[in-house]
């Protein structure tokens, strides 16, 4: 393909560790290695997103740098021969957006390896919708069956239930026939938890414990915690007996602060949660549940959808734990 020029969201570190995002143009050359050549169609914003466009080293280590950890969009060049140009596909994580240029502009260059052939009953869109937030709650919910946790009168407590994986693993919990309580800090969204699917919705204040007892009562067979901090230590306390809790956030706290009690007296599991290096046959497994058995029947109300240009304030919004339902980038 000529060297042809393209829209990108790219993130630079200034002389006075000022931050500075900006649309520029860039070209198929500057883009990295890789045998299959993207045109996006969309992309979306995650918390870790947000952390690359803020120079967060932890997260991207070089930069100028274009984020975005999700793409879904037409080949548009490929050396493999199992992709070929027209195809519709989609990456979500391995190192997209981290280190490798991401979804944020409007062609990616990548391993073979990392490329997903969208599902027969999924759009770009739709796949976007859920992306690395969607995926991370599939894997949550496979987690907890493995555990022998099912729908039959399991209750399931998920926290920061408003955010991009809360939302997704709300709906898609509800669809698998799961009940649902839903935890949150933003008061004014119960209605919309109850559209998703939540049976009930607890405010993150009532939820947090402050007694300091190593046991809660049992109230929950499993959860799924996005936040971290206390309200993670309180889950650990309040599973019933051989329940689980799947550990994926921090956005109150990276500090855990438990005791043995719930491991040794109610054989709980705390089962850590990572979604970017999962291997190609353990993602098809999980595409295909969530392309079927667990596709949400209505997404619309939980999505906002932007372009390049509104990606900044939602960048900040992000940031400060104000995201609701989905954030979804149109890019082409």
């Amino acid at each position: 393909m000529e060297n042809l020029s393209f829209k990108s969201f790219v993130v630079e570190v200034l002389e006075n560790a000022q931050i500075s995002r900006k649309i520029k143009t860039k070209t198929i050359d500057e883009l990295p290695d890789g045998d299959v050549l993207i045109k996006v169609a969309y992309s979306a914003l995650n918390y870790k997103d947000a952390l690359s466009a803020s120079g967060h080293k932890g997260i991207t280590k070089k930069f100028p740098h274009t984020p975005g950890i999700d793409a879904s969009g037409i080949v548009a060049e490929s050396k493999n021969p199992h992709f070929i140009q027209g195809e519709k596909v989609f990456v979500t994580g391995y190192d997209l957006g981290m280190n490798t240029s991401g979804g944020f502009q409007e062609y990616i260059r990548v391993p073979s390896s990392w490329v997903v052939k969208l599902p027969n009953n999924m759009t770009l869109r739709e796949v976007m919708i859920y992306g690395t937030a969607g995926f991370t709650a599939g894997i949550c919910i496979n987690e907890i069956q493995k555990h022998d946790i099912f729908p039959d009168n399991s209750n399931i407590l998920v926290t920061g239930a408003t955010g991009g994986v809360g939302s997704l693993a709300v709906g898609m919990l509800k669809k698998a026939g799961y009940n649902i309580t839903a935890s949150t800090g933003k008061t004014e969204q119960k209605n919309f938890l109850k559209k998703l699917g939540a049976e009930e919705v607890i405010f993150r204040d009532d939820l947090i414990d402050t007694s300091n007892r190593p046991l809660l009562t049992g109230k929950w067979n499993a959860a799924i915690d996005t936040v971290g901090g206390r309200t993670l230590s309180t889950v650990i306390k309040s599973i019933k007996p051989r329940g689980s809790v799947c550990v994926l956030g921090l956005v109150e706290s990276d500090r855990l602060e438990t005791t043995v009690y719930p491991f040794l007296l109610r054989g709980i599991n705390l089962i850590g949660i990572d979604s970017a290096e999962r291997p190609m046959d353990y993602r098809l497994n999980i595409w295909k549940r969530i392309s079927e058995e667990w596709k949400i029947e209505n997404t619309e109300f939980l999505v906002k959808e932007i372009t390049l240009e509104g990606l900044e304030d939602e960048i900040n919004l992000i940031l400060k734990g104000g995201q609701v339902g989905k954030v979804l980038i149109k890019i082409s």
